[in-house]
């Protein structure tokens, strides 16, 4: 789904941790956007926390052009 700039909407959208997400480190997260799925660069919403690989997340906040803010999902 794009919104009129063009931009797509991953806020809300699920994702998994590819690149450890942490203090002091840019993580990577693979979400379903356009048809395919996409790596973007990942910090915690919730400071000092450390997100392994494979975990599943949700999408909090979108700052173009690849940069989100992610939690944990719910089991």
């Amino acid at each position: 789904m794009t919104d009129v700039a063009g931009e797509y909407h991953v806020v809300g959208k699920h994702g998994r941790v590819t690149g450890r997400i942490g203090p002091g480190l840019v993580g990577e997260v693979m979400v379903e956007v356009r048809g395919g799925v996409e790596a973007f660069y990942a910090y915690p919403t919730v400071p000092d926390e450390e997100i392994a690989p494979s975990s599943i997340v949700v999408v909090v906040e979108f700052f173009p052009p690849r940069t989100i803010y992610v939690a944990r999902a719910l089991p």
